[in-house]
């Protein structure tokens, strides 16, 4: 499969609550962070039998990354978004993801702050 037939699966703005920080005050509580990814998959195959066990299950991606997120207690952002997109690349039908970490707020003048990255799977082709 080459990289212009990819499908993707969008996930935006988890807004979900992490210890996440190197200084004193950011490690005694929770603060926002926002996640957000894209899956690269092969939807050809649900789409063409309409069947649920041929799609991935994201669903079950993002409660997995709920969980990873929340209980999470990293310094820093470039820790836990390699986590979360090492997570992701544990679903068998995940190709590549693009995944967003942001902190709202953790700059005077900005709206968020945040790492994006992309990772592809170290599985082998079939």
């Amino acid at each position: 499969m080459s990289a212009s037939s990819y499908d993707w699966i969008i996930v935006e703005n988890l807004a979900l609550r992490a210890i996440i920080g190197i200084f004193d005050f950011e490690r005694d509580r929770r603060q926002e962070v926002r996640v957000s990814f894209r899956i690269a998959t092969d939807i050809r195959s649900a789409s063409e039998t309409d069947n649920i066990a041929q799609a991935l299950d994201y669903k079950s991606v993002t409660k997995q990354i709920i969980e990873l997120v929340e209980t999470s207690s990293f310094f820093l952002v470039e820790t836990l978004v390699e986590r979360i997109a090492t997570q992701i690349l544990q679903e068998p039908r995940a190709i590549l993801v693009e995944v967003k970490l942001e902190k709202p707020g953790a700059l005077r003048h900005a709206s968020s702050v945040g790492v994006q990255i992309t990772r592809l799977t170290e599985r082998p082709s079939s």
